[in-house]
């Protein structure tokens, strides 16, 4: 039940962005001053942001933000990740503890705190977010897919190909990754929660999208001086992030369900 929530709440904000621009019932950066915080109406659903925005409108094209960066994040993370965890668990030795050593440095600072710092030098911006998640994001990933390959290397399938001479690569690419990817693809889906949330964040803060573009963190950011005379400013983007993230977090929880091979024989 929750895994099929979850696709459809996942399923139904990827069609939003997408189509966005097809759906918008007003340009979402079109203002009309004499309306600013107009509440919901037949209209406008959502009502009117502070400068007389259309809140639905840009909620929509928000959505193509937050998937767009959580994609990105989640892709570049986990290439990265894949590879040094594969080396550092094949390897062993000086790769491992050398690779190990990096991950447990990242692994000091909390995540947001080093986005922050990161973003804040390179400048705010969509690219930059990019970037500064995906550097704190590929150690995840790298972890995961080390202690699966400590335990594949080991298989008789792994050690026929090695006796056969087969080249290291070769060995990594056909038979050892690929072993990996049904754990992967469980902790990108949870990743991209992750990911949209750490943007919402440091687009609120400031560091993230850059007004006017829309983003559900700006939107935030711009809505809590209005908390009280026109809540429905945070309210809906508020309600589109927290719906995302448990979307994405009941797709993930059913992957894992059919994909975990201890899950299934418990059943």
């Amino acid at each position: 039940m929750m895994f099929r929530l979850g696709i459809a709440i996942v399923g139904i904000t990827v069609a939003a962005a997408v189509f966005g621009p097809w759906l918008t019932p007003a340009d979402p950066n079109a203002q009309d001053l004499a309306l600013r915080l107009a509440a919901p109406s037949g209209a406008h659903v959502f009502g009117l942001d502070e400068l007389g925005r259309d809140i639905f409108s840009r909620l929509l094209v928000g959505a193509r933000i937050s998937l767009l960066v959580g994609l990105a994040v989640v892709t570049s993370a986990s290439t990265v990740g894949i590879l040094m965890g594969s080396l550092a668990g094949y390897y062993g030795g000086t790769v491992d503890t050398l690779i190990s050593r990096v991950m447990d440095v990242l692994l000091a600072f909390p995540g947001i705190l080093l986005a922050i710092a990161l973003v804040a030098v390179m400048g705010p911006s969509l690219t930059n977010v990019v970037i500064a998640l995906s550097f704190i994001g590929w150690v995840g990933y790298a972890r995961l897919v080390r202690a699966q390959v400590l335990r594949i290397r080991e298989l008789e399938y792994v050690q026929a190909a090695r006796a056969l001479g087969a080249a290291t690569p070769r060995i990594l690419v056909r038979h050892v990754i690929p072993a990996t990817l049904p754990t992967v693809i469980v902790q990108a889906t949870l990743g991209m929660a992750g990911a949209i949330i750490a943007e919402a964040s440091l687009s609120f803060l400031g560091l993230g999208v850059q007004p006017p573009t829309p983003s559900w963190g700006t939107m935030l950011d711009a809505g809590r001086s209005h908390l009280f005379d026109a809540p429905h400013l945070t309210l809906f983007p508020g309600l589109a992030i927290a719906l995302l993230v448990l979307g994405f977090n009941f797709l993930g929880d059913g992957l894992r369900d059919r994909i975990d091979p201890r899950l299934i024989a418990e059943r």
